[in-house]
Parts: structure tokens; sequence; C-alpha cells
């Protein structure tokens, strides 16, 4: 590939930048600065794989704007009535004021009951092909009622929880807004699945890509810098979700384990996918810790750590329990997975640059 005269003295900085073990990354930020002035589409090319289908990154539509039916969704996404011990709203384990998820590993559901998996943000989520981390969901507005049935989370029955929220005001509420239909399974998901269109919010990196370059701080550049080359995340979360939509096994399935889980396998009974989590959303990630399908980790540093040293380790102790059926398919790690090699310093800046997100 050419590139013309006046763009090879940035790409030279860019690739030194992206070789360089850096001491203070703040002091050269500024560097970057002529990199990244302008579109991404000009931006340095980041570290893909060829096997990506790689897409640049970008801003996505706005969300809708409010109106009728998202005003009733918001307020039966904090209605803990909707619940069978009348305890645990949508909000419970989907907090607004915490990224759309809980500062806890797992949302807790009725009676206090511990869930399995830490509540996924919904950020964007009506963009996604799939939801929940094992993408057992594929239709938004059956997700959205799903945990009106499920005796972990908010009930056991649907038929009841409308029953339990036509004997409340809401009723009027959705004769107002959806006519003689009234309250119906149809229109109560309907009317969550308008709140959950409304709920995104610009960030920082649109500002930036959009070509406010105080949007970003010195050490938050050099952190986008190393997003897109040496920590290689792009391989998973790039376009405008900054996410590829698919799953990966990084080895945190636990095998063997009382903590087991076995991700997508538990949908799809391939062995293919024994071990693979959908790879999440990153807008607004700083909001939401702590991170993974688990909750394992409390931090972004602790996340960026764990990419940094390759991902989880084979954790056999013996022969016989690496002969256990599923076992290989559970230590198959991300062929994108390596260890990387980062510097405490820039290290710190992609912990800066999520923060930005």
């Amino acid at each position: 590939m050419r590139f013309g005269r006046a763009l090879r003295p940035v790409l030279l900085v860019a690739l030194t930048l992206a070789n360089a073990g850096f001491s203070n990354a703040e002091e050269r930020g500024g560097e970057l600065r002529a990199a990244y002035a302008g579109p991404p589409a000009s931006w340095p090319r980041p570290d893909i794989d060829a096997d990506v289908a790689f897409v640049e990154m970008g801003v996505p539509p706005p969300p809708a704007p409010s109106g009728p039916k998202s005003v009733l969704g918001a307020k039966l996404f904090a209605d803990p009535r909707l619940s069978e011990d009348g305890q645990v709203a949508c909000a419970s384990c989907h907090d607004p004021g915490h990224g759309f998820s809980v500062p806890e590993r797992v949302g807790r559901g009725i009676g206090g009951a511990k869930g399995r998996r830490n509540p996924p943000s919904l950020q964007l989520v009506a963009t996604r092909a799939r939801f929940d981390w094992d993408g057992r969901g594929r239709d938004l507005s059956a997700r959205v009622l799903a945990p009106l049935s499920d005796p972990t989370e908010m009930g056991r029955d649907l038929n009841s929880a409308l029953a339990r929220i036509a004997r409340t005001e809401l009723e009027g509420d959705f004769r107002a807004v959806f006519g003689a239909e009234g309250l119906t399974a149809r229109t109560l998901a309907e009317a969550l699945v308008a709140y959950l269109n409304t709920i995104d919010t610009p960030t920082r990196l649109d500002r930036f890509i959009e070509g406010d370059q105080a949007a970003l701080n010195d050490t938050e550049l050099v952190g986008l810098h190393f997003f897109r080359t040496k920590a290689r995340c792009m391989n998973c979360h790039f376009g405008p979700t900054l996410s590829d939509g698919l799953f990966h096994n990084l080895r945190l399935s636990f095998f063997g384990e009382p903590a087991q889980d076995l991700g997508r396998f538990e949908v799809t009974d391939s062995r293919d996918d024994v071990g693979r989590f959908r790879t999440p959303f990153l807008r607004h990630i700083g909001a939401s810790q702590p991170y993974m399908h688990n909750g394992l980790f409390p931090s972004l540093a602790g996340v960026v750590n764990f990419y940094d040293r390759g991902g989880g380790e084979v954790w056999a102790r013996n022969a016989e329990e690496a002969a256990r059926p599923l076992y290989r398919d559970a230590a198959r790690l991300s062929p994108h997975i390596r260890p990387l090699g980062l510097s405490e310093a820039e290290k710190a800046a992609l912990v800066a640059f999520l923060n930005a997100l």
C-alpha cells in the first residue's frame, strides 16, 4: 500500500509509538494528535487478524426520542410491583445509576436469590442480534418479559405479573397509551422496549470521532492508540458499538469447578461453543463494574491485566482431569487472545481510554 508524502511522517510517528514502551504516556499523547486529527478511516490501521470482519469505529445512530410509550416503559422498568414479592424491579439488576448493571458480581431476584451471572449492560441493547451472555435471546420483546416468569429473577408466571399490574394505577396508564388493547403481554413488552430504545447517551469518544480534539486528553488518546494497535482490542471490539457481536472463549468457564459456566454451549450444545461468551458492548463501560459474565474483575485495571497476561490459564491439575469430556473444548482459547507485554503506563492509558467510552 502506498501513502502520500504528507501522510508518511504521521504514520511513522504512529508506528513508532505502537512499538515503544512508554514511561510517561501523557507526554507522548501530543505526538499522536496529527495521526488522529481526521475521521477514523484516516487513523493508523489497527492490529487486526486476517479472519476478523473488521468495521471501523464510528458514532452509533442517536437513541429514539422519548414519547408516551417510553415514559410508561421507564415507569415500569423502575417499579418493583412487577415482581412476585414486590421487591425486585428491572432496575434492580439493570440500575441506570450503575451503567444499567449492578455493583455486585451477580444480580439478585425475588427472595434475595442470587443470580448466576453479572447482569449485562443495556446500552444500545436494541441493536444487538442476540442477548444475554450466552446469546439465548434473539427477540427483544420476548427477552424483556422473560424475567417475569423466571423464579430466579422476578416471578414464576407472566399472567400473574399482568394480573398484579392490572390491580394498580398502571392499568389506566396502559389504556391511556394503548387505547382499547390496554394492558397485555404485547403492550407491556412494547412499552419496555420503547424505553430501552431511549437510554443511550453520547460519549467523549463520540465527540472525538466527530472532530472535537479536546474530547480526549493526551493519556486517553494514547490509550485509544494502544486499544487499536499493541493491545489488539479491536479484534473483537470494533464498529460503532465496539463489539463484534460474536462469542469467544477466554478460559473463564471454571471447568470442573462449582462455579462452572459453559456459556454458549448451554444454548447450542455444540462443542465449539464450550466456554464462549458474547463480546460485550463497551459504551459507558466505566460505569458498570464489575466485569465479565461472572463479575470476576472489580475494575477495568483487572480486565486489562487479564488480557495482558493472555487470558485465563489451563486449569487441569492431572491427566485424569484433562481427559474429562469437554475439557479440551473448554481449554480452547480464542485465537485472538495472546500475551501483550504492556507496560504499566500503557495499561494505565488503556484504562483511561476505556473510561472515556
